[in-house]
């Protein structure tokens, strides 16, 4: 099995570099690569929607991707403990339509020792926005990392 640095227990440090990590996968909207950073049994809620298995996530994120066109993520650590983190998280993109949303929300993540998410629980909403209102375009620049995300 493969380790996915930085390990659990974490502390304050390896936390920010692991959320950051998991914010750089989503960035490249490819199912295959986050999906190698989950367990292969990983138990995931996502809204009203369950899924277990990696195989799984990667249809899930292949279709969430078809449907949220441009999308780009921010995610924030919240706090953590031991094999867990909490994250808040805001994530813009566009519908077929034409329309910009930004996407709000939550998540719960457990990992196991070798630090795959074993474990993903996400809780969110979406707001409708102007695209001039848009503030996150691609993937976060590292001279941003670690900078907070407003609050809306």
């Amino acid at each position: 099995m493969v380790a996915r640095p930085p390990l659990p227990p974490f502390d304050e440090v390896s936390a920010q570099r692991k959320v950051q990590a998991v914010e750089d996968a989503w960035n490249t909207r490819e199912p295959e690569r986050v999906a190698l950073a989950c367990t292969s049994a990983c138990a995931w809620r996502d809204r009203d929607e369950f899924i277990t298995g990696r195989n799984v996530v990667i249809d899930f994120l292949a279709l969430k991707w078809k449907k949220e066109l441009d999308y780009a993520l921010r995610a924030d650590l919240w706090n953590f403990r031991g094999n867990r983190i909490a994250v808040r998280f805001q994530y813009e993109w566009n519908d077929e339509a034409g329309r910009t949303w930004r996407s709000y929300g939550n998540e719960m993540w457990e990992f196991d020792g070798h630090g795959l998410m074993s474990r993903r629980e996400a809780s969110l909403n979406d707001v409708e926005i102007h695209s001039e209102g848009r503030r996150i375009h691609g993937p976060r620049p590292d001279s941003e990392h670690g900078r907070t995300i407003p609050l809306h």
